[in-house]
């Protein structure tokens, strides 16, 4: 009995602190961001890289989609990073008003292709955008970012939203995207803390990014690299809830568990590498916004945390004095009215209905990436798009 209460309480804190963590974070989400008029009005430069390997199932509608937006057309360029493109797709590309540069590595990444993508271009640019191969901007994504840069922000992240709902996968992908946007970017904002970055639909400063991509070697979670750098140095990320960029959730189980399991790999990895140097910078510099990330690292996915807390209620039912029972009811309600406050209106229909009902699926899925985690973060696991 005593050992099983010392687990009990073990669990307690790491749940008990998680659910808290999104639950301050998702109610925060839902008060406005604090907003203020432009310092200057200057029309940027804007370099858009997309990177793909092997996307040529998308790619030529995205790079269509990438030059019709509503920004001066001499303020913009779009560069394909094209990583083991087929020769019909590099000709196809080559038709269109935009950069191709071919890139080929033993182990690809997106860094490598990035880096090399500008060591290539001239440096006459202001901003670097970074997208997936499979995103679409809304037309006027670009005027929205360079708002925030007249703002004298340097890093911004856009709102990624799905762009497809036509599996239950692709349902529970979309509302974990949503989620995330609340309680990691938008929630983090209005309570005066960076909003993390995804790795696509975000804006750099040209000179610093390029500067700083030099020395990104991350196989997986690059976005995480830069991260934890900016933040080390004390730089404000901003967040654009009305910046949409369209993005491909995932269809299958099988593209679930990989794309978890490359996920889950990297924020461990970044957890062990940075904590402690950040509870220093904490302690020594105040610097919140750096230990705050590294505590992100060792969250529970969100599927996770809720499929273990059902669990343990479930247990608890039958084997805990009542004391405990009301104990970890808490803890439950407290994660459910995270995931309530943060979930889009759009998605209370009969489909996300049935789409909870994979839930379960989802939970052993993300249970099995967790066994086998070991260096998936140092593997290029590539994610197929337009399937």
């Amino acid at each position: 009995m005593i050992i099983i209460a010392i687990i009990q309480i073990i669990l307690l804190i790491y749940l008990g602190f998680a659910s808290l963590y999104i639950f301050i974070f998702g109610t925060a989400s839902l008060f406005p961001t604090k907003t203020k008029e432009p310092t200057t009005s200057i029309e940027r430069k804007y370099a858009v890289l997309i990177p793909g390997y092997k996307e040529d199932n998308v790619i030529i509608d995205v790079a269509k989609d990438a030059i019709n937006q509503d920004y001066p057309s001499d303020m913009y360029d779009v560069v394909v990073i094209a990583d083991s493109f087929k020769k019909e797709t590099l000709e196809s590309l080559r038709l269109l008003p935009i950069t191709v540069i071919e890139v080929s590595f033993d182990l690809s990444t997106k860094s490598k292709a990035l880096n090399v993508a500008m060591d290539q271009l001239t440096d006459n640019y202001d901003v670097a955008v970074v997208l997936d191969a499979d995103n679409l901007m809304e037309p006027g994504f670009l005027n929205k970012i360079n708002v925030a840069f007249n703002n004298e922000f340097i890093a911004v992240q856009g709102h990624r939203v799905a762009k497809n709902y036509n599996t239950p996968f692709a349902i529970l992908d979309a509302i974990s995207e949503e989620v995330n946007n609340m309680i990691f970017r938008k929630g983090h904002r209005v309570l005066g803390l960076s909003a993390a970055l995804i790795g696509s639909g975000m804006a750099m400063d040209y000179d610093y990014f390029k500067k700083m991509m030099k020395s990104i070697k991350a196989v997986g979670g690059f976005d995480k690299e830069i991260e934890l750098q900016m933040l080390k140095e004390g730089i404000s990320i901003e967040f654009l809830n009305d910046a949409y960029v369209y993005d491909e959730k995932v269809q299958k189980a099988e593209v679930f568990s990989n794309q978890r399991r490359r996920w889950l790999s990297a924020q461990f990895h970044y957890f062990s590498m940075d904590f402690l140097n950040s509870l220093k910078h904490l302690i020594l510099y105040g610097n919140v916004d750096y230990f705050d990330k590294a505590i992100q690292f060792i969250q529970p996915p969100r599927v996770m945390l809720l499929g273990l807390l059902v669990l343990i209620n479930i247990f608890s039912l039958i084997l805990n004095p009542i004391s405990w029972i009301y104990i970890w009811l808490g803890v439950l309600a407290i994660c459910v009215l995270a995931f309530l406050f943060t979930t889009p209106l759009k998605f209370y229909n009969f489909k996300t209905l049935k789409a909870v009902l994979t839930l379960p699926k989802a939970f052993v899925l993300m249970a099995m990436s967790l066994l086998s985690i070991k260096g998936a973060n140092k593997k290029f696991i590539h994610t197929e798009h337009g399937t």
